[in-house]
């Protein structure tokens, strides 16, 4: 056996009965908190016993756990889960933050040649290894943070070459630390300088998808998702359409960029193709909610990007209220620096004025709902991955209050392995 963890103060185990996401209209019934119990993980990393210690110990002596740890001053919360992230570019853009300070709007640094375009020029001249030690480095960081799955989008490349190199980078990483990674293709993340959106469509189709697509067959990369970004002067609905349709002929779920800073009928349109999640959606609209609602599609909310580039939040509250699924992200990019769902989450209660609890669900169930990974992450309960952070704090509550709770974090769990310990 792995680990074992005895007389937790509060083990916040989201649910208990198998449920793949929770609405917040089902919170308050559904919402487990437990005292007192212990947790047990095997050989395999998956969860094995939540209970009584007596119990487990008629099972398994202490001694058969390869580590022991007295959790009677701990609250311990599942693994978190960052639903949208761009990890993998080189190229500082700090003097943007600036610049977005002093007034200028995102599209305005965007058609300057800032933005996405600077990022993609640096990450095209980086070689895979500066990319992969750059990656890395961040995911430690992240790790540190809590997050044990993260979402990572290529995306900074605009072209097959660039794109299969950052598709390799994150391949790579999932090999050589504890972090585990879902897979999102973003090779519409930009119309590429030179090049008009239709090009830019007809490239993605006709060249980076076939090669993503065989080289995921011969095994080199995997993908799980494709992206793209539905905006007013980026791609329209219909391209987007187009793309993420190429995308799903080979089973790559629909998880895109939609309504962010303008309104363009894009939720409706990955509504009705199938969209396991949106992303942003500050401008949704009434109907675009209700139909999210009815097909049970994450939304992805995003704080840190809403509160840099001085939007008017996403209507979270509104989401909610509606019963539509809300998961949380860092949107880790160069245009928005933050590795912590600790600070996502604060920053969901104070911004989209969602509770505690919502906000727990959407970095974790609802999280790894919307990369379709709910039925083995985002909660604590038997026969799923041992993931855990655990915190020397009073009340779980502290967690998300406490905007300096990384300072609080005992110990994060990968596996039933530990990967940070203070």
């Amino acid at each position: 056996m792995k680990l074992l963890i005895k007389n937790v103060k509060e083990l916040v185990q989201v649910v208990n009965a198998g449920q793949l996401h929770l609405l917040s209209r089902d919170i308050q019934k559904n919402f487990i908190v437990s005292k007192g119990v212990s947790v047990s993980v095997d050989e395999s990393g998956l969860i094995c016993q939540i209970g009584n210690l007596k119990d487990i110990l008629a099972e398994h002596p202490e001694s058969e756990f390869e580590r022991v740890i007295d959790g009677k001053d701990l609250c311990v919360i599942p693994g978190l889960v960052d639903a949208h992230t761009h990890p993998v570019w080189t190229g500082d853009r700090v003097h943007e933050f600036g610049m977005k300070m002093r007034g200028a709007t995102y599209m305005e640094i965007h058609k300057a040649g800032g933005g996405i375009g600077s990022t993609v020029r640096a990450t095209r001249s980086a070689s895979e290894g500066e990319l992969l030690d750059l990656f890395v480095d961040r995911l430690r960081v992240m790790g540190k943070h809590g997050t044990t799955l993260v979402e990572c989008k290529s995306g900074y490349g605009l072209d097959t070459e660039t794109e299969v190199k950052m598709l390799k980078v994150i391949e790579k990483a999932k090999r050589i630390q504890p972090v585990e990674l879902s897979t999102t293709f973003c090779g519409a993340h930009s119309v590429p300088a030179g090049s008009t959106e239709q090009e830019a469509v007809t490239d993605v189709i006709d060249a980076q998808i076939p090669k993503i697509a065989q080289l995921q067959e011969q095994g080199t990369v995997k993908v799980d998702s494709i992206d793209v970004f539905c905006e007013k002067g980026v791609f329209g609905v219909e391209s987007t359409k187009k793309i993420l349709s190429a995308g799903k002929k080979h089973s790559w779920m629909i998880n895109f960029h939609a309504e962010e800073l303008s309104y363009l009928g894009g939720v409706e349109m990955g509504v009705e193709l199938g969209s396991r999640a949106i992303s942003h959606l500050e401008e949704v609209s009434s109907v675009g909610m209700d139909m999210m609602a009815q097909a049970g599609t994450v939304a992805v909310v995003l704080p840190t990007t809403a509160l840099i580039l001085q939007l008017k939040p996403p209507p979270v509250r509104t989401m909610l209220d509606k019963g539509v699924i809300v998961a949380l992200g860092t949107d880790f990019n160069p245009n928005a620096y933050c590795v912590s769902m600790l600070t996502a989450m604060n920053l969901a209660c104070v911004t989209f004025r969602m509770s505690l609890e919502e906000a727990l669900v959407a970095a974790t169930l609802n999280s790894a709902a919307s990369l379709n990974r709910s039925h083995s992450h985002g909660s604590i309960e038997v026969g799923k991955v041992g993931d855990f952070v655990m915190f020397n704090v009073a009340t779980w509550q502290h967690v998300i209050y406490n905007m300096m709770a990384t300072d609080h974090i005992s110990f994060v769990v990968k596996k039933g392995c530990v990967i940070r310990e203070t």
